[in-house]
């Protein structure tokens, strides 16, 4: 006999168990698969230890910079391996911490591999035996996504990394080669970097961080430059080749041929979706590019089957699985919750100098139609920044010129992604510059900033 579920969810990742543990609080028995972590890519092997990493490097990058505080420090050193340790204590920790939320509320956890066995039914097998025959009304699958490998880039576990083997290096590589230039690539670059590595960034398109507005990739390009990293951008990768302690990568860019040798290479080229082995075979499920297809809530053609976070496409983003995970399980509840914008979703890369964005750039502005006004502001017009030591940085925000609309807002410098859902909130609420410049901003801060970029597109900015 099956056990019988109202929801069971596929995948314990921060869509996953979100929606595990919405859907309790609603009364729903409910049944969560996870065939490793709880808490999934996101905090065993991305967003969590990745911060954690990054801090360090920050600490070590303060730490030679002491003088310009009136410091002095001898022998300043770190020990690799401890750094790394920390890193997957903190995973660990807070993976503990959602085993612990789902036993609070109540959700039956199950250890293993899930695959559809016809409508409303899955089989749970755990390496190669059966676990559990589970039967629910709806099924979720967040089942995420995994490293996109390249011909040549294939992770070696020694020479070549995904991100995985970047988290957890037995030494701290003195060279290192980093392919793609998204937040991925651009994160590492900047950690091994900052801890003391030549980093060479290479980039296919024609500036790193692509996604983001144009300024602010130059921005930071200029920046990871001035810090003496190698940025290739609209590069062409030749000849791969490996010795027992190197990597050698043949690369054009800029209209010049060169071989680039380092200890070793992450390949951070984008994502593929988990979708093999789930038994879509005979459903009405539709996969393009190795995501499923879902409408604004969630639905795949399948009655009673979901798909939400990464498995369902872009943006790869953990709060976007988590804020679609509320919005499928309350449309199975029958409450009509909003559809999810994706305009509304910020971006946030943790490097350094950070970046973070939400809305239009200027260019997609543009494409769309819109006539617009655009404001900017440099944080060395912030007392804030500059009492900091972090001047570096810039804010600029789009608007709609007719309208008033926030249509997008572009930052980079300190603590930019803690700031960012200042303007998230103002797009949620479809805040205009109007209410934006009567906002009262507290001083000193480097909030403040924002407030200036929202009175330069309107002629009105005070302190530059």
């Amino acid at each position: 006999m099956a056990d019988q579920y109202d929801l069971v969810v596929v995948g314990g990742g921060p869509g996953g168990y979100v929606a595990a543990i919405r859907a309790a609080q609603l009364k729903m028995k409910v049944a969560l698969v996870e065939r490793e972590n709880l808490g999934g890519i996101c905090l065993n092997w991305g967003c969590i230890p990745t911060k954690a990493l990054l801090r360090a490097s920050e600490i070590n990058h303060l730490l030679h910079t002491l003088d310009a505080y009136g410091f002095a420090a001898d022998n300043i050193r770190f020990d690799f391996q401890k750094v790394v340790k920390r890193s997957r204590a903190v995973a660990g920790q807070l993976s503990a911490g959602v085993k612990g939320l789902m036993k609070k509320n109540k959700v039956t956890v199950v250890d293993g591999t899930a695959k559809l066995a016809g409508p409303g039914r899955l089989s749970v097998t755990k390496d190669g035996k059966p676990v559990a025959d589970l039967q629910a009304k709806n099924i979720i699958l967040a089942t995420g996504a995994r490293a996109r490998v390249l011909p040549g880039l294939e992770p070696d576990g020694k020479l070549v990394w995904s991100y995985r083997e970047a988290l957890v290096p037995d030494t701290m590589p003195k060279s290192l080669i980093v392919i793609g230039s998204g937040a991925i690539g651009s994160e590492f670059a900047s950690f091994f970097l900052n801890m003391g590595a030549q980093v060479t960034l290479i980039e296919v398109m024609d500036r790193i961080l692509p996604v983001e507005d144009a300024e602010i990739s130059a921005f930071v390009q200029k920046s990871f430059t001035k810090q003496k990293m190698n940025v290739l951008t609209g590069a062409k990768l030749g000849q791969i080749t490996k010795t027992s302690d190197s990597v050698t990568v043949s690369v054009e860019a800029g209209g010049k041929q060169q071989t680039i040798t380092a200890d070793r290479l992450i390949s951070a080229v984008g994502i593929v979706g988990n979708v093999e082995d789930l038994g879509l075979e005979g459903t009405k499920v539709k996969v393009e590019r190795t995501h499923i297809v879902t409408d604004e809530l969630c639905r795949t053609g399948e009655p009673g089957l979901y798909a939400i976070g990464d498995v369902a496409g872009a943006p790869w983003l953990a709060h976007k699985a988590s804020h679609e995970a509320i919005i499928c399980v309350e449309g199975i509840a029958g409450m009509h919750p909003h559809p999810l914008d994706a305009m509304n979703i910020p971006g946030c890369t943790y490097c350094r100098p950070q970046v973070a964005s939400v809305g239009l750039t200027e260019a997609k502005a543009k494409e769309a139609g819109h006539e617009v006004r655009v404001g900017r502001f440099p944080f060395i017009g912030n007392g804030k920044a500059i009492a900091l030591g972090e001047p570096e940085g810039m804010i600029k925000t789009v608007f709609d010129a007719k309208t008033g609309e926030l249509l997008g807002a572009h930052m980079v410098g300190p603590e930019v992604t803690e700031m960012i859902q200042g303007y998230t909130v103002a797009r949620t609420l479809e805040t205009t510059e109007a209410e934006l410049m009567h906002t009262v901003f507290p001083h000193p801060t480097v909030s403040e900033a924002m407030h200036e970029a929202v009175l330069d597109a309107y002629g009105r900015v005070i302190h530059i």
